[in-house]
């Protein structure tokens, strides 16, 4: 158990929020501290924790770049090429593949 308070899901007071919480609402945890704690339990296992934050210190999300829109775009483009057929596959190559599903169906692995 840690020393942060400790709530039960759905039971948190107001004017905390999760990060996914705090992205919806346009915003950011800015660096500061998790000042508390969410407890899911679950059946058979360890309850799901999360973290929280205040909200009136998040800051506002940073806009995106040209430069940060380009980088986003060339690592979706690599991920969405084939390394064995060098194609753009439309989709994101599944990892447990390697390699989009026609070339992974394909009995010659040489090419699509």
């Amino acid at each position: 158990m840690s020393a942060l308070p400790s709530y039960r899901w759905r039971l948190a007071p107001d004017g905390l929020a999760t990060r996914r919480q705090l992205r919806a609402l346009g915003l950011r945890p800015g660096g500061q501290d998790v000042v508390a704690e969410i407890h899911r339990p679950r059946r058979r296992r360890p309850p799901l924790v999360a973290y929280l934050y205040r909200v009136d210190r998040a800051k506002p999300v940073r806009p995106m770049t040209p430069a940060r829109a380009a980088a986003l775009a060339a690592a979706m483009r690599a991920r969405r090429t084939c390394p064995n057929c060098r194609t753009d596959a439309g989709y994101c190559i599944p990892r447990s593949l390697g390699m989009c599903v026609p070339c992974a169906d394909s009995p010659s692995l040489s090419s699509c």
